[in-house]
């Protein structure tokens, strides 16, 4: 079983235009809404390759209402904590070569009762064979905290976790022992104080700094370039696959929701690995948050290439 934790939900309106004018104006080819909020694009995107999950976190007022209207439309069991306020809605900027400008909402103040009953919720689910997916931004009102208490509680209850924090979400995180983490060069970077562009031999260098803290897996995506998968003596490097670029949004979030997918199925490290590639490569080449078809994915899957290091 799969649960996705999304604490700041949001509706993502996708404008597309040819080239954005900043300051002047700007006409607009198609507008593409979604229900968004990294875990909710992890949940969508499990979904497309043929899996279930549970859908989490905190909603309020219509924007909640229409995001579980969304997700229910498309199959997706939403158990949502419902909360006072509004849930934000993001804008996304799509120009036509690939660039994405995000205008994103700040969303409602969360209350310590309604933490707790989310808190409560997830460890009704908690149990060995349970894979938590904590990913995203937290709203107002939630310590950074609050991965690294989740992932303590649950872990009792022999469920594991895959972090896809970044700031302090991350690092306060860390000594909790996620199972699977996926920083990206620039968190990286900042993790360590870095005042350079690292080297991939600097970044495999943390990566196995960050496995010797507890951390079975580390993935190290590095955007256009692919990623590195890193466990105890295995590290695998996969470069990108060549794919028309639509939007980078979500692209992250389809490989986080591939690999745990494939690992909820009892796939390998190798075929794990693999498969987040081809889906991410998958989820550039279609409009806003869409996730990729099954079908796309598994021809996508012909052109991964993996060399280990």
């Amino acid at each position: 079983m799969i649960v996705t934790v999304t604490m700041n939900p949001a509706i993502d309106k996708t404008v597309s235009l040819e080239t954005f004018v900043h300051g002047g104006l700007n006409r607009v080819k198609h507008i593409l809404v979604d229900a968004g909020g990294k875990g909710i694009n992890v949940s969508k995107t499990i979904k497309a390759l043929g899996g279930d999950s549970i859908a989490t976190g905190f909603i309020g007022g219509n924007n909640g209402v229409a995001i579980v209207d969304m997700l229910e439309r498309e199959q997706i069991n939403a158990e949502f904590v419902t909360v006072g306020g509004e849930t934000r809605i993001n804008t996304k900027i799509a120009e036509a070569d690939g660039t994405v400008t995000e205008l994103n909402e700040a969303g409602p103040e969360i209350s310590e009762d309604a933490q707790k009953k989310l808190e409560e919720q997830l460890m009704q689910y908690a149990k060995e064979g349970t894979w938590f997916v904590l990913s995203g931004s937290v709203p107002a009102g939630v310590p950074k905290s609050i991965y690294g208490d989740i992932i303590r509680k649950v872990h009792e209850k022999g469920a594991k976790v895959f972090l896809d924090a970044d700031g302090e979400l991350f690092t306060q995180s860390l000594a909790a022992k996620p199972d699977v983490i996926k920083p990206n060069r620039i968190e990286l970077e900042k993790y360590i104080d870095a005042d350079h562009s690292l080297t991939e031999e600097e970044l495999l260098c943390v990566g196995n700094d960050l496995l010797g803290q507890g951390i079975e897996t580390v993935i190290i995506s590095l955007g256009h370039e692919g990623a590195l998968f890193l466990k105890r003596n295995q590290v695998i490097k996969c470069p990108a696959i060549s794919a028309p670029v639509h939007s980078t949004v979500g692209a992250g979030d389809a490989l986080v929701a591939a690999f745990t997918y494939g690992m909820d199925q009892g796939e390998d490290f190798e075929t794990c690995t693999k498969l987040g590639i081809a889906t991410s490569a998958g989820a550039v080449s279609t409009d806003g948050t869409k996730p990729p078809t099954r079908q796309m994915v598994d021809t996508l899957l012909q052109h991964v290439r993996i060399i280990k290091m």
